[in-house]
């Protein structure tokens, strides 16, 4: 099968999306798949892209920079002649919101795979829907998690059923080797971005009222990994609230040093309420490490509370659940044994399954109009 995925977002730009498009990639291509991208992310300087790659200039400005991408997609799309395209779409992505309209009313079987949350946006995606009829687009629709799909199912309407599509990871690879020795310190570790989205600095704050919580005479330690642009708001914080000789930020890391980290850290704290879906927890989760996280978030399909981790709906609940982790030596030692021992159902085989169930149904949903385009012989 040859599937073309179209995405404004790609590598060398690290997310949610990229790296879950670059794994999903990789996984088609082994089954055999012919699986190409398309994006408007420009390739690193000095970089060679795969050649399952195809980059498309969208740099002349909004409005000139769209139309001369969306003439190389046009041209991409008869070139690939894909038997489905798959549409990676967040908050404002204009040419992969383009590549869906023209590809499915091209009579190309597509799926548009939501991976952001469209709540607490204002009025922009009902905008959105009322300005591009999204709800009249022969397409699948899919999002990454139960709450990734609700406000899309609320603004689609009832009559277009909106699928969950869910992340995944190769939980093997994130596995503990061995019996997991505790670290000699508690130690709670964040693998995000640190951007306004993702919560950087409730994530200083909750760290804080943790510590707080926390008998003045036991140690604590914390490792937030990932960088962005508002690193430097969050070393402010820490210096301010005198942070930095428990608080570590170790910046950009490789997964081979983020498994390291995770190895040696005690419980993951995942702050983000509008986190779509949280492949990071999901990562923390695999390695055996309790996770906390909002309830409000995507983190919600993999995590249980009292079973994978503690969920919380509030900032102080969150502090309060990281505070009781860290106290509590049998509950985390109980949660942290069921996440080393009982893989997460959201891996690649999972993945690759329920991903070319939703293909049929793209193809299902473009199979009428194909045929209101077919001519009728004479008789």
């Amino acid at each position: 099968m040859r599937v073309v995925h179209v995405s404004d977002c790609y590598l060398p730009r690290l997310g949610g999306i990229e790296i879950h498009l670059r794994d999903l990639v990789h996984h088609q291509r082994l089954e055999g798949h012919d699986a190409q991208v398309i994006t408007t992310t420009p390739r690193a300087t000095g970089a060679v892209d795969d050649s399952w790659v195809r980059r498309v200039d969208a740099a002349a400005g909004p409005l000139g920079g769209l139309v001369r991408a969306d003439a190389a997609l046009r041209r991409l799309l008869d070139d690939l002649a894909p038997d489905v395209v798959h549409v990676h779409v967040s908050v404002l992505s204009p040419f992969a919101s383009t590549a869906a309209r023209r590809a499915s009313l091209a009579g190309y079987p597509t799926l548009v795979t939501v991976h952001s949350m469209w709540s607490g946006l204002g009025p922009l995606p009902a905008t959105a829907h009322a300005l591009l009829r999204l709800g009249s687009w022969p397409v699948a629709w899919s999002a990454v998690s139960k709450p990734a799909a609700a406000p899309l199912r609320r603004m689609l309407g009832p009559g277009r059923p909106v699928h969950v599509l869910a992340n995944a990871v190769d939980p093997t690879s994130w596995r503990p080797s061995g019996a997991a020795t505790p670290p000699c310190v508690p130690t709670i570790v964040s693998v995000m971005r640190l951007t306004h989205t993702k919560r950087t600095l409730p994530l200083g704050r909750i760290l804080l009222d943790a510590r707080r919580r926390v008998p003045a005479d036991l140690p604590l330690r914390a490792v937030v990994v990932g960088d962005g642009p508002q690193r430097d708001a969050l070393e402010r914080f820490l210096r301010r609230h005198r942070m930095t000789d428990w608080v570590e930020l170790r910046g950009c890391i490789d997964r081979t040093a983020i498994r390291q980290v995770l190895a040696d850290a005690s419980v993951f704290l995942a702050p983000a309420e509008l986190e779509s879906f949280g492949i990071a927890a999901l990562e923390a989760r695999s390695a055996g490490l309790p996770v906390v996280a909002s309830s409000h978030s995507g983190v919600v399909e993999f995590v249980g509370h009292e079973v994978e981790g503690l969920l919380g709906p509030t900032d102080d609940a969150l502090a309060g659940h990281l505070a009781r982790l860290v106290t509590d030596a049998p509950l985390r030692t109980r949660i942290a044994c069921h996440n080393a021992t009982v893989p997460p159902r959201h891996d690649w085989v999972e993945a690759g399954r329920r991903t070319q169930e939703l293909y049929a149904e793209a193809a299902r949903a473009v199979r009428p109009r194909i045929r209101a385009l077919t001519p009728v012989s004479a008789t």
